[in-house]
């Protein structure tokens, strides 16, 4: 290397760290870049498990792969430059599954609609920052209640991966019963299962995608899902664009069919998804001040709500902030660079977006389980000892998997709440933002 090309590299490195304010937080570009890294491989399953919950409401699967890639890519990356910290934005597990299973399945509309609710409630959530609400919102509502909605998607997202996988299948004298134990696909699941419970167990990095990855070899070999037998069955030249689900959003019929209920449920979860996952990994990467606030957080709520609006153009569902981030703080990220990182290599993956074509639901369904197994642990925080917390959290939590809905299960939460605490004279307990949702909630059972 030259004096030039050394000079060049200071420069580069001095720009970066001034940015970002790398040396503030105590690290570098080189930590910052290999966190970046860590923060692909924990979270790039998303691509291949995200398109396959999407392309149950008809939406074309190979639009559905690019459209996921360019929302995760943009939404990163804008949370890296402007909120400054590492956490990776992308199509949510839970709310793709309400999008696909309720928003299209149960309610009978289709994706262009879902894609105008979601666009609807990114538009809400930026309002809601921009002018504070949603601090109070966020105030108003109890913790068991916040804690519940995290626990009851956790038990959604898993019934869909055995569903998908007919570990369970639907019966007329049951409602449900096991599936049948000795077709080679349920037993392939069971086994994707396994081997990626041992990766997780054992704190392999990347595990839900080396999981993945050993189940799609196996079903390829089984004849469950196609073998790339040319270069363009993994690799494409040209990036390929969501040319299906681009501006495809139909906003209008959005406002006509059940309105208040999806446009709420979606906005509350997201909400709470964000929050969640916002403070722990800014906790865990020391980015809170001394009273353990995050000072970026409405800017970090802001670009999420952005990524949302954005996404639902493109043609995907609602984006959160995921958990994996904190693999890129465990890794030494600390700052956005490493989410600029992360959303760069996403849109290098755009030139891979066929291979995730080939991956069966016996691959993506061990992942939807696991994925609520983790969301599971959070009932722990939950006090049943209380039953005017205990009822709601149970109604909240039970109800989302039984109705295949989390607009059902927050209802029942919401509503149960607020009448179990008037009942037994404990009132002062109540928000006044609680009062609101209830009767909204009571309006639309009524209506």
């Amino acid at each position: 290397m030259s004096s030039m090309d050394y000079e060049r590299g200071n420069q580069a490195n001095g720009c970066l760290d001034r940015f970002f304010k790398l040396t503030k937080h105590g690290t570098s570009v080189k930590t910052e870049i290999f966190a970046g890294i860590t923060m692909f491989i924990a979270s790039v399953y998303i691509l291949a498990v995200i398109p396959n919950l999407l392309s149950v409401s008809g939406m074309p699967h190979g639009s559905a792969v690019a459209a996921v890639i360019l929302t995760t890519a943009f939404a990163t990356m804008l949370i890296g430059f402007v909120a400054n910290v590492p956490v990776i934005v992308a199509p949510g597990l839970g709310l793709s599954a309400f999008f696909s299973y309720t928003i299209c399945g149960a309610m009978g509309l289709s994706w262009q609609t879902a894609l105008g609710a979601v666009f609807i409630s990114g538009t809400v959530f930026v309002i809601l920052t921009v002018t504070k609400v949603l601090n109070k919102i966020v105030d108003g509502i109890p913790q068991v209640l916040k804690t519940s909605i995290g626990v009851g998607i956790g038990l959604f997202v898993a019934f869909i991966g055995f569903k998908n996988a007919h570990i369970i299948i639907s019966d007329n004298a049951t409602f449900v019963t096991l599936g049948n134990m000795k077709d080679p696909a349920v037993l392939l699941t069971l086994l994707g299962l396994f081997i990626t419970s041992i990766l997780l167990a054992k704190q392999v990095k990347g595990g839900l995608l080396i999981g993945m990855a050993f189940t799609t070899i196996l079903a390829m070999v089984l004849g469950l899902t196609k073998v790339p037998i040319s270069s363009s069955d993994i690799f494409n030249l040209v990036p390929p664009f969501p040319v299906d689900t681009f501006g495809q959003l139909d906003v209008m019929s959005a406002i006509g069919y059940g309105f208040f209920s999806i446009i709420f449920s979606i906005t509350i979860v997201d909400m709470f998804d964000n929050i969640g996952t916002l403070i722990g990994v800014t906790r865990k990467a020391n980015l809170v001040n001394e009273e353990g606030k995050f000072e970026g957080l409405n800017r970090a709520l802001l670009c999420t709500s952005i990524g949302a609006a954005a996404g639902a153009v493109v043609g995907t569902s609602t984006v959160t902030s995921y958990i994996e981030s904190a693999a890129a703080v465990a890794d030494g990220g600390r700052t956005g660079l490493t989410a600029v990182v992360t959303g760069l290599l996403y849109l290098v993956s755009l030139f891979f977006a066929p291979l995730f074509l080939l991956v069966p639901v016996q691959a993506t369904a061990p992942v939807l389980i696991t994925i609520g197994v983790f969301m599971m642990s959070e009932v722990t925080h939950i006090d049943f000892t209380d039953f005017t917390e205990a009822l709601p959290a149970f109604l909240t939590i039970l109800l989302m998997p039984l109705t295949f809905s989390i607009a059902q299960g927050l209802s029942f939460g919401f509503i149960s709440y607020t009448l179990i605490k008037l009942a037994t004279g404990r009132h002062h307990e109540i928000h006044p933002i609680m009062y609101i949702m209830t009767v909204a909630f009571i309006i639309h059972f009524a209506i």
